[in-house]
């Protein structure tokens, strides 16, 4: 099966072209699995299902009303010699902004911003733990310290290990009795873990008390999943003697480094858990000088030039008419993590969203080449704060819009689009439950009993 041709999102680079091959390699992986458990049903995709999903924060409704607009802090502002691209959705990160360039809202960010060179805007609020690039052209970023260092870095990884159990025959999802467990936040990973979820696997996802995940990104990602929130410094015996002996997939996604003093570093689960499938997600790919620095979508579309091509005449910077990083390296992922449990191995996939990036910028349209730019205010920016595309009908997609799904949920009536997989035509979907509320174990105790106080 071809992927589908999709014509919908405007601009310079081929983000359809993009967005299809990576939904076509996970199609490809569920048609395998099901059919290595004996499931005959006819995996598909389509052009409108793939333009819905890559959009689906945007076309979130939560009791009829669309998820909350930009971060004050976030977004490009213009400095005294370019221009910088700021994220500052999470309080955290906000706060990192605020402390060092000294400001309060987003007029006091401008005047102090264009005051300075952009390269010590980056300095300071990296520094500071904020999230921050300059706003480079390609050819500037090749020029780049961590560029040189990481340019042979595929967009996508694979290592082998230990054969682990065959995955038996199955009665109606190919996923059915595989275990996930989710350590992952924002866009990436959530999507990765939930087409997991909508295939039949247990997803277990896990979030620190002290740093809840925007409610906008749960209700987006969180399809066919349990979420629990867990102190892993006060309950490294729930991680270690329970969750991840009982699972089958790990799925990582915090800033590289960020996660070992848990025991959590990719190659020491591997040595420590033979059986397990560890896929582990980063911006910028886990070595040379940002190897460790976390960043998002729209930070990496504007420090690899994407952003400069998709840029107006007038200098201003573009943007993506979709996260296309994240989706598409999600999906990757669950392409890859579905391959090896279909090949009975365990092992490491490792996944970066600056691949996706040096894919997408391989696929400039030259016809639409230095015009029809997208300019960020054509966009309909949503909840996350980071190029978030209008979506909807198109050439391709029959003029209908995408498919929906209304579902009742703890947190309201939740309109939101499926996974873009279809089982013989049908949708795939799945329920949302309340974020942060399950107990951390797996159903059915096969990891033994876990105490009722383990969730603080």
């Amino acid at each position: 099966m071809e992927p589908p041709l999709i014509r919908d999102w405007p601009g310079p680079l081929d983000v359809g072209g993009l967005a299809a091959d990576s939904v076509e390699q996970a199609r490809r992986a569920v048609e395998r699995v099901a059919g290595l458990r004996g499931i005959d049903a006819e995996v598909g995709t389509s052009a409108a299902l793939i333009v819905g999903a890559f959009d689906a924060i945007g076309h979130l409704r939560i009791d009829g009303r669309p998820a909350p607009g930009w971060a004050p802090l976030s977004g490009f502002v213009e400095a005294a010699d370019g221009w910088v691209r700021l994220h500052g959705n999470f309080p955290h990160h906000a706060e990192a902004i605020r402390a060092s360039l000294q400001v309060g809202g987003p007029e006091e960010l401008a005047a102090a911003v264009s005051r300075l060179p952009a390269a010590q805007v980056e300095e300071r609020v990296q520094a500071a733990g904020g999230i921050v690039t300059v706003v480079r052209s390609p050819a500037h970023w090749e020029q780049h310290p961590h560029h040189r260092a990481t340019c042979d870095v595929p967009w996508h990884r694979v290592l082998p290990g230990a054969e682990r159990r065959v995955l038996g025959a199955a009665q109606d999802v190919p996923l059915q009795g595989v275990r996930v467990l989710d350590l992952t936040r924002v866009i990436a990973g959530p999507v990765c873990s939930q087409l997991l979820g909508c295939l039949g696997s247990e997803v277990l996802r896990i979030d620190p008390p002290h740093r809840p995940e925007l409610l906008e990104h749960h209700l987006s990602t969180g399809m066919g999943k349990r979420s629990a929130q867990l102190d892993l410094g006060k309950h490294l015996d729930v991680l270690h003697e329970h969750l991840l002996p009982g699972a089958d997939v790990v799925l990582l996604g915090y800033r590289p480094g960020s996660l070992d003093r848990f025991g959590l570093a990719p190659a020491g689960l591997a040595q420590r858990f033979p059986h397990l499938v560890i896929g582990s997600l980063s911006a910028w790919g886990e070595h040379g000088p940002w190897g460790s620095t976390a960043g998002f979508d729209s930070i990496v579309q504007a420090a690899t030039g994407i952003a400069s091509v998709c840029g107006g005449e007038d200098g201003r910077p573009g943007a993506l008419p979709v996260q296309a990083l994240d989706h598409s390296s999600g999906y990757l992922l669950a392409a890859r993590v579905i391959d090896l449990l279909a090949d009975a191995r365990g092992g490491r996939v490792h996944v970066n969203l600056l691949g996706a990036a040096r894919e997408l910028l391989r696929r400039a349209v030259p016809e639409r080449a230095g015009g029809d730019a997208l300019r960020e205010d054509d966009t309909a920016q949503a909840g996350n704060a980071i190029d978030a595309g209008a979506g909807g009908a198109g050439p391709d997609s029959g003029g209908a819009g995408p498919a929906t799904v209304d579902l009742d949920t703890p947190h309201g009536r939740v309109r939101t689009v499926p996974v873009p997989l279809t089982f013989d035509g049908a949708p795939i979907s799945g329920p949302i439950a309340e974020y942060g509320t399950a107990r951390p174990h797996w159903d059915g105790g096969a990891s033994g009993a876990v105490p009722p106080s383990v969730t603080g």
